[in-house]
């Protein structure tokens, strides 16, 4: 038997299972804040961007994600309506800087490379 409380404790202990890398958390929530999408929708475009570049959010480093928020993000956003969705990359990008960069193994260049950027 389930009980109302159940279903968030159970989806707060699954969210808690894997842990997203702290520049994906960073730019989620600096989207957020600078965009009229609520937490679901930044936390899932940013995914969706991530995804195109064949990038994990669990593992992103913050020098994949300054990639990410100059060659595919921004259209992101603009397919949902966001105005100015460079501007806010361009924000959110600076502010990166204080984020630790733990690396997954892709350097930018292979994050270009896959996005058509070549190397």
């Amino acid at each position: 038997m389930q009980f109302p409380g159940d279903t968030k404790r159970q989806s707060e202990r699954e969210e808690k299972t894997v842990a997203d890398s702290e520049a994906y958390e960073y730019v989620s929530g600096a989207i957020e804040a600078e965009t009229s999408l609520d937490r679901l929708e930044a936390r899932g475009t940013v995914r969706l961007a991530l995804k195109q570049a064949g990038l994990d959010p669990s593992s992103v480093s913050a020098a994949q994600m300054k990639v990410v928020l100059d060659r595919v993000l921004p259209a992101e956003l603009a397919a949902r309506g966001i105005d100015a969705a460079e501007d806010a990359c361009s924000k959110v990008k600076s502010g990166l800087a204080g984020i630790a960069d733990t690396t997954s193994g892709d350097t930018p260049e292979a994050v270009f490379s896959r996005l058509g950027g070549g190397s």
